[in-house]
């Protein structure tokens, strides 16, 4: 499929569909990190650098429903609860981690870009 491919209404929705919470900036982090094997919800909050734990909560939960991860809860005091990216999740880190990699290339890029771009505007 190419990119124009898209532009049909119904692919069109069911791209924007799935890429609305896969494109979102913590479910990219979340399920980059948990691409390093499954961790609990603590150690989570300490790898996804200044994020929430409302929006933690809020990303996790979104990914385990669209089925990119489980979440395990052990019977324990305190109850620990663990996260694992499923088959599907798995498969999400090769455009995840391609996106990602295009990113740190290109910042210099994107930021002369800006630069140029407002010096026009202002």
């Amino acid at each position: 499929m190419k990119p124009t491919d898209l532009h049909d209404t119904g692919r069109c929705q069911i791209a924007n569909d799935v890429i609305s919470l896969v494109g979102d900036k913590w479910s990219v982090l979340v399920v980059s990190t948990l691409g390093n094997g499954r961790l609990r919800f603590s150690e989570l909050k300490r790898a996804v650098e200044g994020v929430s734990q409302k929006m933690l909560t809020t990303t996790l939960r979104g990914l385990e429903r669209d089925g990119y991860l489980t979440r395990t809860v052990y019977p324990t005091v305190p109850p620990r609860v663990d996260y694992e990216l499923t088959e599907l999740g798995i498969e999400l880190l090769e455009p995840v981690s391609a996106l990602g990699q295009w990113a740190v290339t290109n910042h210099a890029r994107v930021l002369d870009a800006r630069r140029t771009y407002d010096a026009r505007t202002d």
